[in-house]
């Protein structure tokens, strides 16, 4: 999934002659606490909340003012692993796109961010997930598939974490299915620890919540 595929229709950019109120009210709207200022396509810069208080005065152009803007931006070809890489990185709620000649085309809001991550991770596909916790040496991508598939299980997706200054992994797999007590069984019997797995719908949902707070703390937006 490229950049240019996740890009708000809803999401207006700043013009130098728009207030600095005008730019908090979109923010409050959007629920977002930057925005871009463009220049026809021309893009010149990210404008924060923060910055606009900084200003004193709201009620002015945004123009008559001298700001020392960031100008963070993907291009539009770029994929959605760089976009939260970029997110994660300055704690942004929103990320200018620019297309090959740097021409302005539109920004990427974290919430739809958000959504686009719960569809990769096919969060919204019916199956169970199974956390499993290994030493970095015993990791093998080709054993764990094979073990999921001797079960006639596929795995759906997978994300690997491990704690600063650990050897240890966590693997979350999401599998095709919610009957997972035979898989599991071969996940043990194999030496891995399973530490922790879901296959009821509703701990499903509370699942996926507390992980997707997780992203959104990780991202300090």
């Amino acid at each position: 999934m490229q950049a240019k595929d996740l890009i708000s229709e809803t999401v207006p950019a700043l013009k130098t002659s728009d207030t600095g109120q005008t730019a908090l009210n979109w923010m409050e709207v959007f629920r977002i606490s930057h925005l871009p200022i463009v220049n026809n396509t021309d893009f010149l810069g990210l404008i924060s909340d923060s910055d606009i208080y900084d200003l004193n005065k709201p009620d002015e152009p945004i123009g008559n003012h001298k700001l020392t803007l960031l100008k963070p931006y993907v291009k539009a070809d770029q994929h959605i692993f760089e976009v939260i890489s970029l997110v994660a990185r300055l704690k942004l709620t929103v990320v200018p796109v620019l297309d090959e000649k740097d021409r302005y085309k539109g920004v990427i809001t974290i919430n739809d961010l958000i959504q686009h991550i719960a569809k990769l991770s096919s969060m919204d596909q019916p199956g169970g997930i199974i956390v499993l916790e290994m030493l970095e040496r015993d990791y093998s991508l080709a054993r764990i598939a094979q073990i999921a598939e001797s079960n006639n299980l596929k795995i759906l997706s997978m994300f690997i974490s491990s704690p600063p200054e650990s050897t240890r992994l966590e693997v979350t797999l999401k599998l095709n299915s919610n009957d997972l007590a035979s898989v599991i069984r071969t996940f043990e019997r194999y030496g891995y620890d399973v530490k922790d797995w879901v296959s009821n719908d509703d701990l499903l949902d509370r699942f996926y919540s507390e992980r997707l707070d997780m992203l959104i703390k990780y991202m300090n937006i």
